[in-house]
């Protein structure tokens, strides 16, 4: 039994295709197949030939060195082959040896670059003189002065007319009181009941008025602008002197 018959009949046996020994041994498929047909042209040599043979034995699960034998009695042992054409290329490799540059390029090359270095100098020195002439010629911006605080205008003082008494009375928060004002002599009552929340109740008098507080510490009391401090925990009677200066005086 040949070379390519005895991998064919071993890769048989093995349950292997064509593809899977490809992937396994990196030999292309049509390699393999020429070489089961015992046509090792397209191995590349005997060298290449050898090493195939090897690979496919080793997948296929057959001893390679008996089929290597068998390779070499019949294509030539590779001891036949001298080992210049194993080492030497087949086709000659030329080095170049590097040339001498011309003294007179690198004088060219030396110049420009000279060139160009006095060109970038002048380049900059020119920038940066623009630059310090556009930096000199900006004006300062003026700030602008913060503008001074108008302070609001006071509200001129209340001026109450003389012989008035302006009486003014509010029930405080969670207290409920009541007043009552009797003008003159013999003059008529006059009653005030104030709830907690309720508007202040404003009374001008130019006579001479009694007032009598119910639950004093629950009335907010002002005459003429001024707020009155009632002493007292019951019923406050009040005098009021509209033609007196401290016009508010404690009754009974």
């Amino acid at each position: 039994m040949s070379i390519g018959d005895t991998l064919a009949e071993a890769r048989r046996q093995a349950g292997l295709t064509l593809t899977q020994v490809s992937r396994q041994t990196r030999i292309r498929e049509s390699i393999i197949r020429s070489i089961e047909q015992d046509d090792f042209s397209p191995c590349g040599g005997d060298f290449y030939a050898r090493g195939h043979i090897r690979s496919i034995a080793e997948v296929v699960g057959v001893d390679p060195v008996p089929l290597i034998r068998e390779y070499d009695e019949q294509h030539g042992a590779p001891g036949n082959m001298r080992a210049a054409q194993i080492f030497e290329p087949a086709t000659p490799i030329k080095i170049r040896e590097p040339r001498n540059l011309h003294l007179g390029r690198v004088l060219a090359v030396a110049l420009l670059a000279v060139i160009g270095f006095g060109a970038y100098h002048l380049v900059s020195t020119r920038s940066t003189h623009s630059s310090a002439n556009a930096t000199a010629t900006v004006r300062p911006v003026a700030t602008a002065k913060p503008k001074a605080t108008v302070k609001p205008t006071a509200k001129p003082a209340v001026t109450y007319p003389a012989g008035e008494a302006v009486i003014t009375m509010s029930a405080k928060d969670n207290q409920e009181c009541w007043v009552g004002l009797t003008s003159g002599a013999g003059g008529t009552q006059k009653p005030y009941d104030l709830k907690p929340g309720s508007a202040p109740v404003t009374v001008t008098e130019k006579q001479q008025t009694t007032m009598v507080i119910g639950n004093p510490p629950g009335l907010t009391l002002t005459v003429n602008g001024k707020a009155e401090k009632i002493s007292g925990t019951q019923v406050v009677t009040l005098n009021i002197n509209p033609a007196s200066k401290t016009p508010v005086t404690t009754g009974f």
